[in-house]
């Protein structure tokens, strides 16, 4: 049994990751620390666990196998530098950090203390997302030259039970997310590196719909040297906006879209049950090929496997039983900071950023 200590009831998957370890056979929670000391010890005494006020002790208990952050994105440094360097396998909410140079720190500590390190981008092990990715890997839609994804929600716009939205204000507080909806919602940004690679230069801009303190609508523009772009699109001001992968190449075009999330919020914001599948409404779900591969010049419907992917947390668990890397999730999980930063950067500048001038842990 591998037991782990929740740091953190922070982030809003905080709650879903803890339920996530009570429900995974092969792990359990024994300890809980907090930076709010009351919603810590509240979160501990519901799962009649310690509650540490003190990170260094609940660290240095031996009892403990690895550590699950769900901190403020400003304290992700502080607290997995600590934990890797206690000897603790890390789970961690994206993004690694706000900085490269931040995120090159920490996976020194944990390539130094030999621990297991995941990042939790969910939509990276999804069936779609590897089905869109077998779609280019066979050549289908030749040279890939566009790549469009959108992930966005209505989590900030007013509802009659919440006049402020789903998402509370310490969560959209800068000082502690280190930015707004493009480095919390950004499954759209690993995404589109994902189907395209690491790009050379990045361009962004934000929206401030409702006013906040942070951006609640954001567009990241990706060039590559061969020429092709990708685009993220991210917003917490959207009613309805389906998620949605399009990829353009020399020989081809992959479609796929899903209501999910968008179908839900419109109900809850009429004050109505959502629907018990929910995620099956709106847009189809279905993949969609056209390929000069193909005979004729019609969309193919193409199989999305229906086995089920072992989601961030659960590889997490299998790479600890193993004593196997996350390689290539590291991998992503680092672009994934730099594009970040770099999006952050190219807004405060109005000019495009080369990943290559970021200032690294090593610069």
């Amino acid at each position: 049994m591998i037991r782990v200590a929740m740091l953190s009831f922070w982030h809003v998957h905080g709650k879903d990751y803890a339920r996530e370890t009570e429900e995974h056979p092969d792990t359990e929670i024994v300890a809980v620390w907090d930076e709010d000391p009351k919603r810590g010890q509240a979160e501990a005494s519901k799962r009649n666990v310690p509650f540490y006020e003190n990170l260094d002790d609940l660290l240095a208990q031996p009892d403990i196998d690895g550590v699950v952050v769900t901190a403020p994105t400003s304290m992700h440094h502080e607290v997995m530098t600590a934990a890797a360097r206690a000897g603790k396998h890390i789970f961690t909410e994206k993004v690694i950090a706000a900085t490269l140079r931040e995120a090159e720190d920490i996976l020194n500590e944990v390539k130094r203390a030999g621990v297991t390190f995941v990042v939790a981008m969910r939509r990276l092990p999804m069936a779609s997302t590897l089905a869109v990715k077998s779609v280019i890997e066979q050549g289908l839609v030749g040279e890939p030259t566009q790549v469009l994804v959108r992930d966005s929600h209505s989590g900030i716009l007013p509802t009659k039970d919440r006049p402020n939205g789903m998402l509370s204000d310490e969560f959209l507080d800068p000082a502690l997310a280190q930015g707004g909806v493009l480095i919390d919602l950004c499954h759209s940004v690993y995404l589109t590196r994902y189907f395209l690679g690491r790009p050379e230069s990045i361009t962004a801009s934000f929206g401030y719909v409702t006013g906040r303190n942070v951006e609640d609508n954001a567009v990241l523009t990706m060039q590559h040297a061969n020429g092709s772009i990708g685009v993220a699109h991210a917003g917490y001001v959207t009613c309805a906006a389906p998620f949605n992968i399009e990829v353009h190449g020399t020989e081809g075009s992959v479609l796929y879209n899903e209501s999910g999330i968008g179908e839900f919020m419109v109900r809850r914001a009429k004050g109505m049950q959502p629907s018990a599948n929910y995620a099956d409404t709106g847009p189809d779900g279905n993949l969609y090929v056209l390929s000069t591969h193909f005979d004729g010049v019609d969309w193919i419907i193409q199989e999305i496997p229906t086995e089920v992917t072992p989601t961030p947390f659960y590889q997490w668990v299998e790479h600890i039983q193993k004593g196997t890397s996350a390689d290539e999730n590291i991998e992503i999980g680092m672009d994934l900071t730099a594009l970040i930063e770099a999006a952050y950067t190219s807004v405060e500048t109005g000019q495009a950023v080369r990943l290559d001038d970021l200032a690294g842990a090593e610069g």
